[in-house]
């Protein structure tokens, strides 16, 4: 859908709603079908945070044009002021909740995220966590534990471009 709309064949105004609707009823659904995994609450939050900025906004992620400039990212600007893209727009003063857009630069990524998506990062990290510990009962060896962490651990800074 969006790559329609930057095509023209398709209007933003209904394309990028429709979108995101069509995506939090399908995650909605995987996450309620594996609620025993506790990790999945941290992407339900990301997922909240993402949908109260989106729909706050008319249906659009808020981006902020310095964050995709410190992460690399050039030419989207005019993109955004022309409302081309069906999911995201330009953050500007009359954004709502705009420390909820994607403001965090990650220059390794070359991408501009939001805080909602780094709880989903967080909260998939733990789903692999969870696991490698296998299934809940008796407590996991120390170094099954240790070796889960470690892992969580390089996923995190791997993300962060530190490694």
């Amino acid at each position: 859908m969006a790559y329609g709309t930057y095509r023209g064949l398709s209007a933003p105004e209904w394309a990028g709603p429709l979108a995101k609707a069509l995506v939090l009823l399908l995650v909605g659904y995987g996450l309620y079908q594996n609620r025993h995994l506790k990790s999945l609450y941290l992407v339900l939050l990301g997922l909240a945070l993402n949908a109260l900025v989106i729909f706050a906004n008319g249906g659009h992620m808020p981006v902020s044009v310095q964050a995709l400039e410190r992460a690399g990212v050039e030419g989207w600007e005019e993109i955004l002021k022309e409302r081309k893209d069906a999911v995201h727009t330009l953050l500007d003063d009359s954004t709502r909740l705009p420390f909820l857009g994607d403001t965090i630069a990650l220059p390794p990524l070359r991408k501009a995220v939001s805080p909602g998506d780094l709880f989903i990062l967080l909260g998939l990290m733990g789903v692999v966590v969870e696991g490698a510990l296998g299934p809940l009962g008796p407590r996991p060896s120390p170094f099954r534990l240790g070796l889960a962490l470690s892992l969580l651990l390089l996923a995190a800074l791997w993300a962060l471009g530190l490694v």
